[in-house]
């Protein structure tokens, strides 16, 4: 075995043979050019410790080769859970050997994570993530909810015509795929006249009630993408200026999403939106999100740099994240992407698009009835919350900055073995677990301060 000893070491493992690497030319995969020692089509990320120190990782890798299970590569760090001891990495092929093996390791370890590529083991893994933004249509069509199975209590549940148009957006958004254009939507006269009055009203409380970010994007909405009383802005348009701005994009949906693939998506700021409108006998009222909620409360703060960047870090946190923690960061989600409040300028202040998008609540929020506490992930991601009625507790936030932090040394609580980073050149994720990793890494910031020195230089 080959060792480099450094604080993260790593191991060659024994059959993986010199002439093997000599031999192996570059594969094509998944859009990039990428130079494996071995096919790892299936590939397989164990994170393990034992309970026994001398001789345990020895045991361990016995039970890998009695059972036949090929180790790429096989890494030791100091272990974050357990003070003094060490955890292991450990870089496989998958299939039925490795579930012996695992099931003999098991008892020997203090605990045991497995990361699979393909997601074919079900027992002890990581809950399945994506990896490329167009793994998104692998769970787009996973909705708790089709577009058109409408409540009883919903205005629209005895209208059939209703229920018929909201079945199209639906079927339009359920067909599509990562890269097409989105869906063209020509809306009727009465759809347009239902978005008109919420766009009115909401606009008289803008200048008071929202942020500085929401009031200095929203004019550029109106100016680039066809935001107007008599005309509903198509998704095309304003997901190509989101793009522009910080990257977002957004993706038609059918119906509600589970908390972790909808939190996912934004991993690759990506909002998953509907484009069907509220029922018409009730316009400043609706159930459930709808392209008002979507076009006049989220889109214009994902122009925002900041805003955009603190949704992300919700996103990525959630990868892999064990089922209690999806509920806190979903949580976390409710209070300030969705029902948020900050300070500015000594004024408290909506940017939470369920606050931007509801007249009847934007108005309540800042008028001293509901109780206002300082976000605190900690904290917030325990507040049980209504979804049918005004919220009687909001979450202050001191910026988007200031939320962005508090929330990325939360994520350092979520037990993950493992760390994401989003490339964005690729739209790709890039789990970090190798010292190649972490020195390219190194490189790219000092390039990046190197950058930011010269150009502090110039501008003095």
């Amino acid at each position: 075995m080959v060792t480099e000893v450094e604080d993260l070491t790593t191991i060659t493992a024994d059959n993986v043979t010199t002439t093997e690497v000599k031999n192996k030319r570059p594969e094509r995969k998944s859009g990039n050019y990428i130079m494996d020692v071995i096919n790892k089509s299936n590939t397989v990320h164990i994170v393990f410790s034992m309970k026994e120190e001398v001789g345990a990782l020895a045991d361990a890798l016995q039970i890998f080769k009695d059972n036949g299970v090929n180790l790429y590569r096989i890494e030791s760090r100091s272990s974050k859970r357990f003070k003094d001891d060490y955890e292991f990495l450990v870089e496989c092929c998958g299939g039925n050997s490795l579930n012996s093996a695992l099931d003999q390791i098991k008892p020997l370890a203090h605990y045991l994570q497995v990361i699979s590529r393909d997601q074919t083991l079900t027992d002890s893994t990581v809950p399945w993530f994506p990896n490329r933004i167009r793994d998104l249509d692998r769970f787009a069509n996973h909705i708790l909810s089709y577009g058109s199975e409408l409540d009883a209590d919903h205005p629209g549940f005895k209208d059939e015509k209703y229920r018929v148009r909201r079945k199209y957006f639906a079927d339009l958004a359920y067909n599509y795929k990562h890269g097409q254009r989105l869906p063209h939507i020509d809306y009727t006269d009465e759809e347009t006249a239902t978005w008109a009055i919420v766009f009115s009203n909401l606009t008289k409380l803008y200048e008071t009630h929202a942020c500085r970010e929401h009031n200095h994007i929203f004019p550029l909405m109106i100016a680039n993408c066809g935001y107007r009383e008599d005309n509903i802005p198509q998704l095309e348009d304003v997901s190509n200026f989101l793009k522009d701005c910080t990257g977002f994009i957004l993706r038609p949906v059918a119906g509600l999403l589970s908390s972790r693939d909808f939190l996912a998506g934004l991993a690759f700021r990506v909002f998953h939106t509907t484009q069907y409108i509220r029922h018409p006998s009730m316009p400043l009222y609706t159930p459930e999100p709808d392209i008002c909620h979507e076009l006049l409360g989220h889109a214009p703060l994902f122009a925002d740099p900041s805003f955009a960047n603190f949704s992300q870090e919700i996103g990525l946190a959630s990868l892999g994240a064990p089922d209690d923690y999806i509920e806190k960061l979903a949580t976390c989600y409710w209070f300030t992407v969705e029902y948020g409040l900050c300070k500015q300028n000594g004024q408290i202040k909506a940017y939470g698009a369920g606050l931007l998008s509801g007249y009847g609540e934007l108005e309540y929020c800042l008028s001293g009835k509901p109780d206002i506490r300082p976000f605190d992930p900690y904290v917030t991601c325990n507040q049980k919350y209504p979804i049918t009625q005004y919220q009687p507790i909001y979450f202050l936030s001191e910026s988007f900055e200031d939320a962005q932090q508090k929330l990325r040394d939360f994520a350092q609580s979520i037990p993950r073995s493992f760390t994401v980073r989003y490339n964005p050149y690729t739209q790709g994720l890039e789990i970090i677990n190798s010292n190649v990793q972490l020195e390219t890494m190194a490189r790219n910031i000092q390039s990046e301060v190197q950058l930011l020195v010269d150009a502090m230089k110039k501008i003095h």
